[in-house]
């Protein structure tokens, strides 16, 4: 894996699709905010209230921080470095927890082996994680868990981070376009809120470091994954 190259100035191909995106946060923290005016509400359920605002508006905010820093790759050299992938799922994990919580869902991590040692940049895996992951928060079935896993595959060559969501089936040739095109953004008609450029961004931050996303269609889901390189280190240093 190299630790990093020179790469095409990445370019939001439609303005739209920003926007597409941002709306349903935005959306919500004025439904939310509206509610808190009406009044009516006890100390505990005015706190959930402005639990969920703070929680919906930092969604929105890592949003806009991930395009400005996807726009920004081409100049960067992005290093590589051994980390356990198993820490990282259990801190993004950690991290979205409340958001989850609060919108009375649950996410856990889920792995067969503790002792993984990855080669990635921290910082570009983490906010892949967290695009599929908050991906999943809005697509999966109210009740279903969102579980992200950490696998070796290509017999120990190469760790595969997943986050497996429990929603709508995505059509076979709806699929089959997104797997073409993961660079692109594309609209899943039975996930209306999507525009894709979730995925996009994460194909950028995953370029930019030699790894690689893609996505496994279920009949009850999707996992959306990013393989990144085995490291040859039998320890941390």
């Amino acid at each position: 894996m190299q630790e990093g190259r020179t790469r095409e100035p990445f370019r939001l191909p439609l303005v739209a699709a920003a926007a597409h995106e941002l709306k349903a946060p935005l959306a919500l923290v004025r439904q939310l905010s509206l509610a808190l005016e009406t009044g009516g509400y006890t100390d505990t359920e005015r706190a959930v209230l402005q639990r969920r605002i703070t929680l919906t508006t930092e969604r929105a905010l890592r949003l806009t921080t991930d395009l400005t820093r996807a726009e920004r790759l081409d100049d960067g050299l992005f290093k590589v470095e051994p980390l356990n992938p198993i820490v990282l799922c259990e801190e993004v994990a950690d991290e979205l927890s409340p958001l989850y919580t609060a919108h009375n869902r649950t996410i856990g991590v889920k792995s067969r082996r503790r002792q993984l040692l990855g080669l990635a940049n921290r910082e570009l895996l983490r906010r892949i994680l967290l695009n599929f992951t908050d991906n999943a928060l809005h697509y999966s079935l109210r009740d279903a868990p969102v579980y992200i896993s950490a696998q070796q595959r290509q017999r120990g060559a190469v760790i595969r981070l997943g986050v497996r969501d429990y929603g709508p089936a995505v059509p076979a040739n709806v699929w089959q376009r997104l797997m073409q095109n993961l660079g692109q953004p594309q609209p899943l008609h039975n996930r209306p809120a999507c525009s894709g450029l979730g995925i996009v961004v994460a194909h950028e931050f995953a370029a930019a470091m030699g790894a690689s996303i893609g996505a496994v269609r279920h009949r009850d889901g999707a996992t959306f994954y990013v393989d990144i390189m085995t490291s040859t280190q039998l320890r941390l240093l």
